[in-house]
């Protein structure tokens, strides 16, 4: 394939992504998903994982502490909130740089190392970064409480360049008048998730990308042959990074609130998963691990005894009772088990994640629709 034709491709790709993307609110309502609050959840972590894809599905390199530049992209975005102005392109500006800042130098030190030891490093990293949040860092974080608008935050930008005055209402993050709040915050959101994709893919495509996956193919064949690793490494490790302080500066735009939380290594134990469950090292893969995950834990945690009793009401009094016992251990606050589940069985026999579930399925589908077509010709040659 030419690389104009590959160049048409990847737009036609990128297309067709758009088109799902924009029309998500319309294609989960009927699945009760198509709120904006969900929408906007799934766009946000579908650029967190875009971005962790870059760094685990083509180096190979396994962090464990991506939640620390979720965090960092969270605290950044909201001071660039109280600090100068509303607008969300400033505080995401601010929430991708700091991210990238603090990639690069956790990055520095963790890649001097490789395998579990990496892992092992991100993980601390970010275990340091969460508690530091939550204790010593109080002035800047605002602690277990969380960083929040206050009505005396000074908005340069905001009240001496363009003299907005919000009086005694705490201000919502706006870009040209519309708020970034419900589905105009979701648009907002999947704009990003677009462009965020289209970038992935490029990276995907190009020389660059091309070095990374010779890191994770045969990382000391390619350093005996001159090419020195690390920056390449470290790069991605930083581009990663600044990905996912978009996703968390997205997270303070559509709702302006920063805590510790979100840097806990759960938060970054959550990306692996949908990584690994959509498919690593796929372009759609994480995209779709993310969703399936959040999809999956909004209607699995508003099952309870009611919802679950009407579903197996066609069932005899006694073993309806039986099934809403044994359906109770896998919904409500214990959703996690379906996805611990869920992920063993992929695992096990989907290495790939979902998008080999994807392939084998069409690959199915187009053999026996081979098979019926040669069926229908000798039939139609023996008639003749």
């Amino acid at each position: 394939m030419t690389f104009s034709n590959q160049k048409q491709k990847d737009y036609l790709i990128t297309a067709l992504f758009a088109v799902i993307v924009l029309l998500a609110p319309i294609l989960l309502q009927p699945l009760g998903l198509g709120f904006a609050d969900m929408v906007q959840k799934l766009a946000i972590f579908g650029i967190f994982a875009i971005g962790f894809n870059i760094l685990f599905g083509l180096t190979g390199y396994l962090s464990f502490g991506h939640a620390a530049f979720l965090g960092v992209g969270s605290y950044a975005a909201m001071w660039a909130f109280k600090l100068l102005s509303m607008n969300p392109i400033i505080a995401l500006l601010f929430a991708v740089v700091f991210a990238g800042l603090f990639a690069l130098i956790i990055g520095f030190v963790s890649l001097r190392r490789s395998g579990i030891y990496f892992s092992i490093l991100t993980l601390a990293f970010a275990e340091m970064s969460y508690r530091l949040a939550y204790s010593v860092l109080t002035p800047i974080t605002n602690g277990e409480t969380g960083l929040q608008l206050v009505q005396s935050d000074p908005r340069i930008i905001d009240t001496a360049v363009f003299g907005i005055d919000y009086g005694a209402v705490l201000p919502t993050s706006s870009l040209f008048g519309i708020q970034m709040t419900l589905y105009p915050g979701f648009y907002f959101c999947a704009a990003l998730l677009i462009i965020s994709f289209y970038i992935s893919v490029r990276i995907f495509r190009s020389p660059f990308g091309l070095m990374l996956r010779a890191v994770k193919s045969n990382q000391n064949r390619m350093n005996y042959t001159g090419l020195h690793s690390r920056p390449y490494t470290l790069a991605a490790f930083v581009i990663s990074g600044m990905y996912a302080g978009l996703a968390g500066g997205l997270m303070v735009v559509t709702d302006p609130l920063a805590g510790a939380e979100r840097m806990f290594w759960t938060q970054s134990g959550e990306v692996v998963l949908m990584t690994i469950l959509g498919g690593v090292g796929t372009l759609f893969g994480p995209i779709l691990g993310a969703s399936t995950i959040k999809m999956a834990e909004v209607k699995l945690t508003e099952q309870n005894y009611q919802t679950l009793s009407e579903a197996f009401s066609f069932l005899p009094l006694g073993l309806q009772e039986f099934m809403v016992s044994v359906a109770s251990w896998f919904t409500g606050d214990k959703w996690h088990l379906t996805i611990g589940l869920l992920f063993m069985v992929i695992v096990i026999f989907l290495p790939g994640g979902l998008v080999e579930g994807i392939r084998r399925l069409a690959k199915l589908v187009k053999r026996k629709i081979t098979k019926k077509d040669q069926s229908d010709t000798a039939s139609t040659v023996a008639a003749e």
